[in-house]
């Protein structure tokens, strides 16, 4: 998606009269390169690279930017933290002193807007990331769990940043955000579902199936049928539009490597290794065998699959891609050349970016475990 060639001229003050025409103006935090953002989804592991980042000193790293406690607001933001969250005693302390924040806040964000092509139109929210970046002591690292589908705007308003993405087992994950599987056994459908979803997913549904028409809000399917096709679109677009992908079960296995590995890359320094080494603590995989048998999950991964097949099999050519409008269609085919035996790839650094006229090749970037995706 390009800008329309009307609004260059627009943009570039072609105005027939002098004192109307004013020079262009690039912000700081869009020259800016030491901002940091990870994005994951929700019981992805994105907590524990926030607390990562967070025991590094020349790092401020905030977290859940968009969550509805309102971590700036002393009044709202309550004292609660999740017990699942080892090693976190509040989630808030990179706040104090930015009530500004509130005047720039929409809680809408959480359930709104959820995708957001590199021409969205959101001031708000694009200052209210400004700040952050501009009262950071240190370094900025912000955490999100929603701006998977709103990395095309990220990455057009930050350019210079460095996006990290940390992605788990979608089966592990699914059982993760249920906190207790016991209570929505597999024979539930999404009829049963809204008293239980802790975490929006059926918000999200609803907001993205206005890109994403075949996302599945049937009411007699089950809720892990939408889960995956969410999964799989944030997968898709994280692995384009990061600079690093990282997965869970390998950080859990192989933690020293891993960190040493991204915050080398992220060019990091002044820290204690083995510091953050202790922040892992060992996490249960493979809990979903608990949940159903694989049977049961490979028909609804295999159902989500042909969907995704046939809807991107509607472009045929890369001509009928570039016309479309939403650049989320390069992604879904991009997601649908991932096979399954790169969900545990350890580290993988993007070997192009489109989005970066001014990069080098590929042997130029400091990448490692180089892997290329097809995009058919």
């Amino acid at each position: 998606m390009s800008l329309p060639s009307e609004m260059r001229v627009i943009q570039n003050n072609l105005s027939p009269y002098a004192e109307l025409r004013r020079e262009n103006k690039i912000t700081l935090n869009q020259k800016k390169d030491n901002i940091i953002f990870i994005t994951g989804r929700f019981r992805s592991g994105s907590t524990l690279l926030w607390n990562i980042f967070r025991n590094i000193p020349a790092i401020t790293s905030y977290y859940e930017p968009f969550n509805e406690r309102r971590w700036f607001d002393p009044s709202a933001r309550g004292t609660r933290v999740d017990s699942t969250h080892i090693g976190v005693s509040d989630y808030w302390s990179e706040y104090d002193g930015l009530e500004i924040l509130g005047d720039y806040y929409d809680e809408s964000w959480i359930c709104k807007q959820l995708y957001m092509s590199p021409l969205a139109w959101n001031p708000s929210m694009q200052q209210y990331i400004e700040i952050m970046s501009e009262k950071s002591k240190g370094r900025p690292v912000l955490q999100f769990n929603q701006i998977d589908l709103r990395l095309p705007w990220i990455r057009a308003r930050f350019p210079n940043a460095k996006i990290v993405h940390i992605y788990r087992h979608p089966r592990d994950e699914w059982c993760s955000t249920l906190i207790d599987i016991k209570k929505f056994p597999k024979e539930l459908k999404i009829r049963d579902f809204e008293p239980l979803d802790g975490f929006y997913l059926l918000n999200w549904g609803r907001d993205l199936k206005h890109y994403f028409p075949f996302l599945t809000l049937d009411k007699n399917s089950h809720p892990y049928e939408l889960f995956y096709q969410i999964w799989k679109l944030s997968y898709g677009f994280g692995c384009l539009y990061s600079d690093v992908s990282i997965s869970m079960e390998e950080l859990l296995k192989k933690p020293e490597s891993i960190i040493k590995n991204m915050l080398d890359l992220l060019l990091v320094n002044d820290l204690d290794l083995q510091k953050l080494v202790s922040l892992v603590k060992p996490v249960p995989v493979n809990k979903w065998t608990h949940y159903a048998n694989h049977a049961w999950f490979k028909e609804i991964e295999e159902k989500v699959d042909k969907m995704f097949d046939s809807y991107c099999n509607c472009y045929q050519s890369e001509k009928e891609l570039n016309l479309c409008t939403g650049s989320y269609l390069l992604t879904i085919f991009l997601i649908c050349s991932v096979p399954n035996s790169l969900l545990n790839s350890q580290i993988r650094w993007r070997t192009e970016r489109r989005w970066r006229s001014n990069s080098g090749s590929a042997a130029d970037l400091p990448y490692v475990n180089l892997r290329r995706l097809a995009i058919v």
